[in-house]
């Protein structure tokens, strides 16, 4: 190996992954062992061949070979893989030079049990692993364990000799050109199994396919479709996880003892020499090969695509409604974040509540409009229709990533077992019962982080009885209407009780969620952004919405706020109502709160806290319910949702009913009529009520308030 060549590759590397979009994560590196390693590595794209030795170098500071096909060593680039230290496959030293070098720990090696790269990923068939590929189908190779196996009975036999016969120890040190034996019986040997998942998989023209096609005539198929799915892997950027399994130790698989009787003969035995334990080595090579093919498998990094295209190809119906496709997979993804032996993207560690509500982050859009381009599904008279045959169908294996990514998506993951079974499970249950789970399950989520965030920000003779922020459900007569009701700024759901009540008995569902931050202290609220309300809203529609057909969402000032947020989002709402949504603020504290907030942060930074302005006082209509201290920052946090509103109320286009009072101390009514011309739909209406408070709610003529949503609420029966 020319060591300048090898170096030089690491440089070209590290610069290709600073033009490049893709964002490699190593997981779990703690797991190489000291020793002589061969890692067994899956081989989905050509990026594992430049990116491993690279990576794995870093780690280890020890040189990396690998096995590369030998169809490869012709002419300049035979002659570059060879300087770098890749070996033939054909070569006729292969074997002793890797068990040579393993012994001496001048070079770890990687090599691919499954042979070569499998593009479709199908490497499951009837439970057991198969690899399908352009040529047919094989087993796994048992290559690595076998070598790996012969390193450890040589280490073994030198150690045995070594010590008994020291002529035959140095026979065999000539035999491997090997100076010194210490080094040698100091070592062990093991296999490290090695995981990559790539996320998202998406193959498409891109600057490197273009230009080879322009550059180069008459370009295999083959070539084009790894430029199309590589590229862009490298090109828009790609998620590559890199995950290391725990090490296996060889030393064990030799314990039986007709393998130790050969390890201790006193005959000379060469490299290729005939052996009485051969068979039996045999066996442990396929067990081990077995054992670290599992493991690879079972590192896999688990995404929303494996989610999407796993529940979609195991579902039963032919027409797919989407938002249905989404609770399956919303459902999949709460369910696996508990199975402790699942790796699972970062993404996935998240909150998912998005997929039932405006799918803010693209994911089941770009699922939908993958599996429409490529046939999985079809629209018609608007709804969408599953082709079964796009999931059971042969296809070309070169031309897989390109023509059916989301099967091939679905085979990463055939080899998790649980997984399957989750997904199996949640393909065939009927829709209502999805529902039913996820409200239940989010109802319970609820509570949970109540409870917790009590305990944790609990300030006596401050804090309110729990039963003030607990989130509240109102069951109605029908399922047909629910509403979402959200509470104000320094509330909890308490204070929209009374409305909640009214409105039940009027024979609706009502749900309404406690805003991060609230029923707890103002200390906790302290700490919360808007986005932590909005979230706290977005659980709640996302339970109500699943208990009734039709949503209706409406709220209290800041609460008012939210609910425009939601509506205009999430264009699955019927109608919306605000009352007193606070645009523009009256109360003296909020004129100063950016100017405050600046200065605490500045204050942070100069590292005194104690020169920090974090509250003022407060004086509420309803101190039962509402907190005494008023956080600085959590009145920028309205402002600051109300900014990001502002220029997308002319996008809501649903029916809409804006209520202020004329008198109100905290907002200014300007501001709501302005909301209120703001907004896009031509169905709205402006209550205006002559009362000189803000909290309308709740009190004396709160009856009035109530009807004029009640009448709203029930033009959607």
């Amino acid at each position: 190996m020319n060591l300048f060549a090898y170096r030089s590759t690491g440089f070209a590397i590290k610069a290709i992954s600073n033009l490049s979009k893709a964002k490699i994560t190593l997981h779990d590196t703690d797991n190489i062992p000291e020793g002589s390693i061969i890692f067994v590595i899956n081989h989905f794209t050509r990026l594992e061949t430049f990116l491993m030795p690279y990576h794995i170098f870093k780690l280890t500071d020890v040189p990396v070979w690998s096995l590369a096909d030998y169809e490869l060593f012709q002419g300049a680039f035979g002659t570059y893989l060879e300087k770098v230290g890749a070996l033939s496959t054909k070569d006729p030293d292969r074997d002793r030079l890797i068990v040579k070098t393993l012994l001496t720990g001048e070079a770890d090696w990687i090599i691919f049990p499954e042979g070569r790269m499998v593009k479709n990923k199908k490497i499951i068939e009837k439970g057991q692993f198969m690899i399908s590929w352009a040529g047919g189908k094989h087993p796994p190779h048992t290559g690595a364990a076998t070598l790996a196996i012969r390193t450890e009975f040589y280490r073994q036999r030198l150690r045995h000799l070594s010590a008994r016969k020291p002529d035959e120890a140095a026979y065999l040190l000539k035999l491997f050109k090997i100076e010194e034996i210490e080094p040698v019986l100091k070592r062990n040997t093991y296999i490290v199994p090695v995981n990559l998942t790539y996320y998202p998989i998406r193959a498409q023209e891109n600057i490197l396919s273009k230009l080879a096609l322009r550059l180069v005539d008459d370009l295999p198929e083959r070539i084009v479709e790894e430029l199309m799915t590589e590229g862009s892997m490298l090109i828009s950027g790609v998620d590559i996880d890199i995950r290391f399994g725990k090490p296996l130790l060889i030393s064990p698989c030799l314990d039986q003892d007709i393998i130790q009787r050969d390890v201790q003969a006193p005959r000379r035995i060469d490299f290729d020499d005939p052996i009485s334990c051969k068979s039996c080595l045999r066996k442990e090579a396929l067990k081990l090969m077995q054992r670290y093919m599992g493991a690879i498998y079972s590192m896999t990094t688990v995404n929303l695509d494996h989610l999407f295209s796993s529940l979609l190809r195991s579902m039963p119906f032919k027409n797919i409604d989407e938002m249905d496709l989404r609770r399956r997979v919303f459902l999949a993804a709460s369910r696996i974040r508990q199975d402790s032996d699942l790796y699972i993207h970062h993404d996935l560690k998240d909150d998912q509540v998005h997929l039932l509500t405006d799918d803010r982050f693209g994911k089941a859009d770009d699922f939908i409009t993958i599996a429409l381009e490529k046939g999985n599904l079809r629209r018609e008279n608007g709804r969408l229709v599953k082709d079964q045959s796009t999931f059971t169908s042969a296809y070309e294996f070169h031309r897989a990533r390109i023509d059916n990514p989301l099967d091939v998506i679905a085979n990463t993951v055939e080899p998790l077992g649980e997984l399957q079974r989750t997904v199996r499970r949640l393909a065939v249950q009927p829709g209502f019962w999805i529902r039913r789970k996820i409200a239940g399950y989010l109802m319970q989520k609820a509570v949970e982080e109540f409870e917790t965030d009590y305990k944790t920000h609990y300030k006596a003779e401050e804090s309110k009885p729990m039963d003030v922020g607990m989130p509240l459900l109102v069951k109605g007569r029908s399922r047909k209407i629910g509403v979402l009701l959200c509470h104000g700024y320094m509330a909890a759901p308490m204070e929209v009780k009374e409305l909640a009540l009214y409105l039940a008995s009027m024979g609706f569902w009502v749900y309404v969620p406690r805003l991060k931050g609230h029923g707890t202290s103002p200390d906790d609220l302290a700490g919360r952004s808007y986005q932590d309300w909005v979230a706290s809203v977005d659980q709640g529609y996302a339970i109500i919405s699943n208990l009734c057909r039709q949503v209706v969402v409406g709220g209290f000032s800041t609460g008012a706020g939210l609910a425009l947020d939601l509506a205009v989002r999430v264009h699955h709402v019927s109608g919306v109502f605000a009352v007193a949504a606070p645009l523009r603020l009256r109360d003296f504290s909020s004129k100063f709160a950016p100017a405050l907030d600046m200065w605490n942060r500045l204050m942070q930074r100069a590292n005194r806290p104690g020169s920090k302005k974090e509250f003022v006082e407060n004086n509420p209509e309803n101190p039962h319910i509402n907190y005494l201290r008023n956080p600085v920052s959590g009145v920028r946090e309205i402002e600051r949702l109300m900014d990001a509103l502002e220029p997308r109320l002319p996008d809501l286009q649903i029916p809409a009913l804006i209520l202020q009072s004329r008198g109100d101390p905290v907002v200014d009514p300007r501001g709501s009529r302005k909301i209120f011309d703001l907004l896009g739909t031509d169905d709205k209406e402006y209550h205006l009520f002559n009362f000189d408070r803000h909290g309308i709610l709740l009190g004396e003529g709160a009856r009035r308030v109530h009807r004029a949503i009640g009448e709203f609420v029930s033009r959607f029966r």
